[in-house]
């Protein structure tokens, strides 16, 4: 049985081919992928947005977990629920104070869909674990959030017990960045729920495989 949901993040899938690289992690067992959203402000690169999403819905049952790297995150949170999101992960970073975290908050679940918030490597646990109690999941960076592909941040693995300590059972700890079957390994141990994979899956002669190996 699956002790830990893995997330393959289409940032490191072949464009040109999205939908049968998203059946391809679904039969390879995935439930859910992973969609970076980037605004080239909060991050500095650009992805996909609220289209995208929309076509995704279309295309595949599994869950859209989606990750908003994003300034101002109120001003996206309905057309992203509307083109499908299941889940809505903003980053505290992008609000300016406690009354908009739990703005932000509110309105993902007024959508009845899962909201989520995620801390970059520089930012301290403890800024969260007052909303710990009104999200379903919280996402640790263990790289700069803006380009797939680099190295495992260790000292931000260290972030997931101090979550998970403060955190009511049933929220999803996810961790995102650089993630293999070593790192994955690390993080399952410090107690991570949940594992965004991109270039060590897509990356993969064999998608199967590659996420068994994070179970």
């Amino acid at each position: 049985m699956e002790n830990v949901l893995i997330s393959p993040s289409i940032l490191s899938a072949d464009f040109a081919n999205l939908n049968q690289e998203i059946q391809s992690v679904k039969e390879a067992g995935a439930k859910w992928i992973h969609i970076d959203v980037m605004d080239g402000h909060f991050v500095p690169n650009i992805t996909i947005g609220v289209p995208v999403v929309k076509s995704l819905k279309k295309a595949t049952d599994l869950i859209l977990d989606t990750h908003l790297m994003i300034e101002n995150p109120e001003k996206y949170i309905e057309p992203f629920a509307r083109a499908g999101a299941d889940i809505l992960t903003f980053h505290v970073e992008a609000c300016e104070n406690s009354d908009k975290v739990r703005e932000v908050i509110s309105r993902i679940k007024s959508f009845g869909i899962k909201a989520g918030i995620s801390i970059k490597p520089k930012t301290n646990p403890s800024k969260i674990f007052e909303y710990l109690p009104i999200v379903d999941l919280v996402l640790v960076m263990t790289v700069e959030p803006g380009f797939g592909g680099q190295d495992f941040m260790h000292d931000c693995a260290l972030k997931i017990p101090q979550i998970k300590e403060n955190a009511p059972e049933n929220v999803i700890i996810q961790v995102d960045g650089g993630i293999n079957n070593m790192t994955g390994k690390i993080c399952k141990s410090l107690g991570a729920t949940s594992l965004v994979a991109g270039s060590y899956i897509y990356g993969s002669d064999d998608y199967k495989q590659a996420i068994e190996s994070l179970l």
